[in-house]
């Protein structure tokens, strides 16, 4: 296989791409952090090279769908390869509109559409996406295939249906059983019918499932209570995937940084508009513009796309985001403990009560100003037990971004961020620190184009937020 790469793979990436790329169906099964996006980017780049491919259609969930265009695709796709990208909106503006129609230009180029999972769940979205498939030899690829585990639903009905009408055809995520090995029928499905042997969901579940009749009542039905031919199973997931943890890839390096987009609600925009339209006529009237005050206006604006707002007597009401949601579909692809800095009080709590909803009382804890010393110690104990129950740790950096050693966890989301940039580098080295055998891996949620992302930004950046808003009315590039 002779091919220039855009940037240097690592040896375990080097090997997916070996084993994947002329495969008609693959599952890239490597853990967040790993680079798979960078291994799918390789492999389309050189089907299109042989001629094999004109287009690429990749399906993610609304978290991540964007991550491909802005940022995997230019990072990764060799300067030589002519593309066009067009990603998927609804309701577009005219210039997104403009590439979503050139999508179905006869041309050279390769043609990459880029569409978030939900759409396969209406038609509009199903409609498009099909005559993409059918104007050209596609490459589908499904990012985080977890999405469409469920064979009810009508996303994956959608996506199963045309994929059949695609001439490649690769799946991507780090865990693909996240409730049971039953989760891997449907995402096999969408590589090719009868991936397992079975043709059908129910002979693939009675084989692999422990299945048992149960009545309620006059009403009958099946319940699977256990699992079975395990093995079995595992040797056929290995015929046409390629597994990796991070434990194993000892080219990467100490840390690996990733970013989840959150979108806003109309609610939220609505208000966040508004504020940004208070701020800057503040800060434009005041006689003395000081990193304060300007940090006291992006701190609102913050507050808002965090879903809350606090009054000046500090009532604080929660206003409907998609936070939360995005923070649950991060976690559902991590494994092992993980740790949760989130800015505000209202956040925690919040964070806190949903995960013991969805995980039991024993499996989270908080660690912030209310906590008592004597819950932070007990809290620190179980934590770095591996045999504790407790996987989530919630707190926030004032509080638990110094001293504290917690090792035993080798993922860390970023719920939101503090400005604070001494504070980010200490919260990272809770982690990464003497006693980690682990890389670790740090996810920031980010709603675009508002000052969160401006926040990271600066952060990533090792940037001073208080230097950074201030000289040459900086303040405005940030508020705007």
């Amino acid at each position: 296989m002779k091919y220039e790469f855009k940037t240097e793979p690592y040896a375990h990436q080097r090997e997916a791409l070996l084993k994947s790329w002329k495969q008609r169906e693959y599952a890239l099964f490597m853990e967040m952090g790993t680079g798979k996006s960078k291994v799918l980017i390789d492999n389309m780049a050189i089907l299109y090279g042989k001629g094999a491919i004109d287009g690429t259609l990749i399906v993610a969930p609304k978290g991540v769908y964007r991550n491909w265009s802005e940022r995997e695709i230019p990072i990764h796709l060799p300067d030589t390869v002519a593309h066009r990208i067009g990603v998927w909106n609804p309701a577009p503006k005219k210039k997104e509109k403009d590439k979503l129609i050139s999508m179905f230009d006869v041309c050279d180029e390769l043609k990459i559409l880029v569409m978030n999972v939900e759409a396969f769940s209406t038609r509009k979205g199903v409609t498009f996406a099909e005559r993409f498939i059918l104007s050209c030899r596609i490459l589908l690829v499904v990012d985080e295939s977890t999405t469409v585990k469920n064979p009810k639903a009508a996303r994956t009905k959608a996506l199963i249906k045309l994929a059949r009408q695609t001439t490649y055809r690769r799946i991507l995520t780090g865990f693909p059983i996240t409730q049971s090995p039953l989760d891997l029928y449907s995402q096999s499905e969408i590589l090719a019918p009868q991936m397992f042997g079975f043709s059908s969901f129910y002979s693939f579940q009675n084989h692999y499932g422990q299945v048992i009749n149960r009545s309620f009542g006059a009403r009958s039905f099946r319940q699977v209570v256990g699992y079975q031919n395990l093995e079995e199973l595992s040797n056929k997931v290995d015929e046409f995937s390629f597994r990796v943890l991070k434990s194993e890839c000892l080219d990467l390096p100490n840390k690996v940084y990733e970013r989840r987009d959150v979108e806003l609600t109309p609610q939220q925009r609505k208000m966040y508009k508004e504020l940004k339209e208070y701020a800057i006529t503040e800060l434009e009237n005041a006689s003395l513009v000081s990193a304060s005050n300007v940090l006291t206006q992006i701190l609102r604006l913050h507050q808002v796309i965090c879903g809350f707002v606090k009054t000046d007597e500090g009532k604080v009401t929660g206003i409907e985001n998609n936070r939360l949601d995005e923070l649950i579909n991060v976690l559902g692809e991590m494994q092992g403990k993980v740790i949760i800095w989130a800015n505000y009080r209202h956040n925690i709590r919040e964070i806190v009560r949903t995960l013991e909803e969805l995980a039991g009382p024993d499996s989270v804890a908080s660690y912030f100003g209310d906590t008592s010393e004597e819950e932070r110690e007990e809290t620190l104990r179980k934590f770095q037990d591996p045999d504790s129950d407790l996987l989530y740790f919630v707190g926030n950096t004032q509080t638990g971004g110094y001293g504290i050693t917690l090792t035993q966890a080798w993922n860390v989301v970023y719920y939101s961020n503090n400005f604070d940039l001494e504070k980010r580098l200490q919260s990272e080295d809770r982690a990464h620190r003497i006693g980690q055998v682990n890389k670790v891996t740090y996810v920031d949620l980010v709603c675009k184009d508002t000052v969160d992302e401006k926040i990271v930004k600066a952060l990533r950046n090792k940037l001073d937020l208080a230097q950074e808003v201030l000289g040459d009315e900086k303040w405005k590039e940030w508020i705007s």
